[in-house]
C-alpha cells in the first residue's frame, strides 16, 4: 500500500479545510483561493473536502479551479439545504466536471441545529427524496458523516461509505467491521506539524475545544473508553495524541499509516495551527513531500 495509490474513488490521502471556498454569492473563488487548489491538485493529494457545512454553490467554484483533484463537502447539513436543491446543484457540477465531486452529507448537532429531530430517520427520508429527484445523486457519489454504528450501517446500504469525523484510529477499525469490506471509509486526521510536543498540544486544545461541547463526539469518544476526565480542560494528552498527528511531518506520515492500516481507505488531513484563520500552505507542501505523493 503506497500513499500514492488511487483507493478507488478518493485517493489515499486528501486535504480537509474550511477555509477553501467561494465567498457568498461569487461566481469564483479568490485569486489566492484558485491558486492554492491548483497547487494542492499538482501537490498530488486526492481530495479536497471543502468543510464547515457548505452550500453546493460555494463548493462549485472549487471544482472548476482543480484539473484533477477530487472536491468532497465534509460535510453539507441536511437540515440547511433541501435534497430537490442539493441534487440539482450537484446535476450541474457534475455536468461540468464529471466524476470529480462527491456529496458528503451529515445530521450535524443538536447545539447547532434549531430543527435537529429524529437524526436517522431524517437522514434515510432526505436519501430517499435525492433518489427521487429529477437526476438523482447516486449512492455511489453520496457519503454521510458517521459516527454510531446505526449511521455507519446506512452508509454501506445508502451510500459510497463513510466520512467519520474526529475519529482514533481504533475506531476507525471499527468503523470497517461495521461498513463491510467493500463500503469507502474515509475518515479525518487532524494534524499539528510542530516538533515541540507541549506546544502541539496547545495548538489541538484550541482547535479541539469547540468539539469537546458536542455530545455526538463525547458519546463517541466514550464508546472507546474516554472519560470525562479525558474531556476537561480541552482535552487529556491521552485524547490529543489518539486523534491528532502531533510532531512532525514524519510523525505524521506514521499516524496516516496506522488509519490506512485500521482499514481506511483514504485520509482526510485537517492541518490546525497557531492562526486557524490562515492557510496552511507551507504544511501542505511539507506533507505531501513526506507522503512522496508528487
Amino acid at each position: 500500500m503506497t500513499f500514492t495509490s488511487d483507493s478507488g474513488k478518493l485517493g489515499r490521502v486528501g486535504v480537509w479545510t474550511i477555509l477553501l471556498r467561494a465567498a457568498p454569492g461569487a461566481p469564483a473563488l479568490s485569486a489566492e483561493h484558485a491558486e492554492t487548489v491548483a497547487e494542492l491538485d499538482e501537490l498530488g493529494y486526492g481530495t479536497l473536502w471543502v468543510g464547515g457545512s457548505p452550500s453546493l454553490a460555494e463548493v462549485a467554484p472549487v471544482v472548476t479551479a482543480a484539473r484533477r483533484i477530487r472536491v468532497a463537502t465534509g460535510i453539507l447539513s441536511i437540515w440547511q439545504h433541501t435534497a430537490e436543491e442539493v441534487a440539482a446543484d450537484t446535476a450541474r457540477i457534475e455536468e461540468s466536471a464529471p466524476g470529480r465531486f462527491f456529496l458528503g452529507l451529515g445530521v450535524s448537532h443538536e447545539k447547532l441545529t434549531p430543527q435537529y429531530a429524529r437524526p436517522y430517520a431524517t437522514m434515510v427520508e432526505y436519501l430517499d427524496a435525492l433518489d427521487a429527484a429529477p437526476v438523482p445523486v447516486p449512492a455511489e457519489r453520496r457519503l454521510l458523516a458517521a459516527l454510531g454504528p446505526k449511521m455507519l450501517a446506512l452508509s454501506a446500504a445508502r451510500a459510497a461509505g463513510a466520512h467519520p469525523y474526529l475519529v482514533t484510529a481504533g475506531q476507525t477499525a471499527e468503523a470497517r467491521e461495521i461498513l463491510g469490506p467493500d463500503a469507502v471509509l474515509a475518515p479525518d486526521l487532524k494534524v499539528v506539524l510542530e516538533p515541540d510536543l507541549e506546544r502541539a498540544r496547545e495548538i489541538a486544545r484550541e482547535g479541539l475545544a469547540l468539539y469537546l461541547q458536542l455530545p455526538n463526539y463525547l458519546r463517541s469518544f466514550e464508546r472507546s473508553g474516554f472519560t470525562a476526565a479525558d474531556f476537561a480542560d480541552g482535552g487529556s494528552d491521552r485524547l490529543l495524541d489518539a486523534v491528532f498527528a502531533l510532531g512532525d511531518a514524519d510523525r505524521a506520515r506514521e499516524r496516516i499509516r496506522e488509519y490506512l492500516d485500521a482499514g481506511a481507505d483514504h485520509v482526510a488531513l485537517n492541518v490546525m495551527t497557531a492562526d486557524p484563520g490562515t492557510l496552511p500552505r507551507r504544511q501542505w507542501r511539507e506533507l505531501a513531500e513526506a507522503l512522496e505523493l508528487g
